[in-house]
């Protein structure tokens, strides 16, 4: 019996090395000027064919929602645009934890289209990709890039960058759990000079010189805020500090953490000192540039054109 085709992709986590919150707009959203990176703590999505129009998901993560994934909202998205009389049976492996600040539902959802667009031997270019990908989420835009990149707008706007050198990095999940609304909330509250003007977050500035990166001197808009609302966070960002970390950051709008190391020794003798409290999760990973990033899955290669 022959087996039916499947796809099998990583999709990386990212974590934000600089984050600034530029303003509210109109629409709700904020402004932002942010630099992605890619890590190697990844996700595994893996696709087979099916004949039917069928679009099945099953997760390692029981306690995730299925219908409402952006997985499963990716492909539907895939197969309405080309009119996909096939379907697929997918299958996520979790490993990047949820509600962490580190991408995974948008990574998925990207990786998710690129399967699909294998499996089904689509034929469309990366711009149109990136087209569907920014309606599922703001950030959706950045996993078809990967490596060092700026954004801009509300996320959707990339400009790659030249990658940073290698790093090793040791990510904490602490029990903690910050949604993005909740921190965009307090950001308002705390900062904004009014919410019926269009007003600016006071201490906010775009991002100066963003092609170099200075791990010496890292910033993240929503510390001001997280720290206050999950002190537990702030104690995951001492502990990696401690450890010996050379820098240490809140990841993306919470809640985890990472650390910089000098080299994988030291990497690993964090670890061992880190102080963990009852159910801290800890993820040694390193950068992952655009290059190595775009081999994971090979022939569609996305360019520096703005979809």
């Amino acid at each position: 019996m022959t087996l039916p085709p499947t796809v099998t992709l990583p999709a990386f986590a990212k974590i934000n090395l600089k984050l600034r919150v530029l303003g509210r707009r109109a629409d709700g959203y904020h402004d932002l000027d942010t630099i992605f990176q890619t890590v190697s703590l990844h996700d595994t999505i893996e696709a087979s064919l099916i004949d039917e129009p069928h679009l099945t998901l099953s997760c390692s993560d029981r306690y995730l929602p299925v219908e409402t994934n952006l997985v499963i909202r990716a492909a539907r998205a895939l197969q309405e645009r080309y009119a996909v009389k096939r379907g697929a049976r997918i299958r996520l492996q979790k490993r990047i934890p949820t509600q962490a600040g580190l991408g995974g539902g948008s990574a998925d959802a990207a990786m998710t289209l690129i399967a699909l667009t294998k499996l089904w031997e689509l034929n469309c270019a990366s711009d149109e990709l990136i087209a569907i990908g920014s309606k599922l989420g703001a950030d959706v835009s950045f996993f078809f890039y990967g490596g060092t990149a700026r954004a801009t707008g509300i996320g959707e706007q990339i400009e790659p960058l030249n990658d940073v050198e290698q790093t090793f990095l040791v990510i904490l999940k602490p029990n903690a759990n910050i949604s993005t609304a909740d921190a965009y909330r307090a950001l308002d509250e705390r900062s904004l000079t009014s919410l019926n003007s269009k007003s600016i977050l006071s201490t906010s500035r775009p991002i100066a010189d963003s092609d170099q990166i200075d791990f010496a001197n890292l910033t993240n808009d929503f510390e001001a805020v997280v720290f206050d609302l999950q002190p537990e966070i702030r104690r995951a960002k001492n502990a990696l500090l401690k450890a010996g970390a050379n820098q240490s950051l809140l990841a993306g709008s919470g809640s985890a953490v990472f650390g910089i190391f000098d080299s994988e020794d030291a990497q690993r003798r964090a670890i061992q000192a880190i102080e963990l409290e009852t159910g801290w999760r800890v993820f040694p990973c390193k950068t992952v540039g655009r290059e190595e990033y775009q081999r994971a899955f090979g022939d569609i290669v996305v360019t520096t054109e703005q979809a």
